[in-house]
């Protein structure tokens, strides 16, 4: 029976190095020059350091475009709250997403189930799988998920026929 995998991982590697990169940019941007602006990576937690709000925006920026450059999608990221530490200094909380929770893999069911493709979709720890009898069916659903699920950087491996 072919049957594929819905996923939503980001690659920390690339993650890594975006973040080596962003910080190795603001340490020689002159916008930046005696500012304690930067990055730092715990995990799959971020925490994005700057002297004021603005700063704090741009060092985002900076992560943002570096993070697209190397190919990871930014619908990953989920930005904490901006909070005050000592003086005027301002730090957020980023962090990347890993998995589909259990409510959007719901709602990845049920568009599965409303589209009357003949496969089933049953929700396997933070994926989706996906199973039916024909390949062009399994395919139909990918092309019907990428169209319908904008919120979500789905990925879909381990297609097996």
């Amino acid at each position: 029976m072919p049957s594929f995998d819905t996923v939503s991982e980001a690659n920390m590697i690339e993650v890594r190095n975006a973040i080596d990169q962003s910080n190795k940019e603001i340490s020689t941007r002159f916008d930046f020059k005696g500012s304690d602006a930067r990055i730092e990576q715990k995990e799959r937690e971020l925490t994005a350091f700057a002297d004021s709000d603005f700063q704090l925006t741009q060092v985002r920026d900076v992560l943002t475009a570096k993070l697209t450059k190397r190919g990871v999608d930014v619908r990953f990221m989920d930005l904490g709250k901006i909070e005050k530490i000592g003086g005027d200094k301002v730090k957020q909380g980023i962090r990347i997403k890993n998995g589909i929770e259990t409510e959007d893999a719901k709602k990845i069911q049920r568009i599965i189930k409303d589209s009357k493709i003949k496969v089933q979709a049953s929700i396997q720890g933070d994926a989706v799988r996906v199973t039916g009898a024909k390949r062009d069916d399994l395919q139909a659903v990918i092309a019907l998920l990428r169209r319908e699920v904008k919120d979500l950087p789905l990925e879909f491996n381990n297609f097996r026929d």
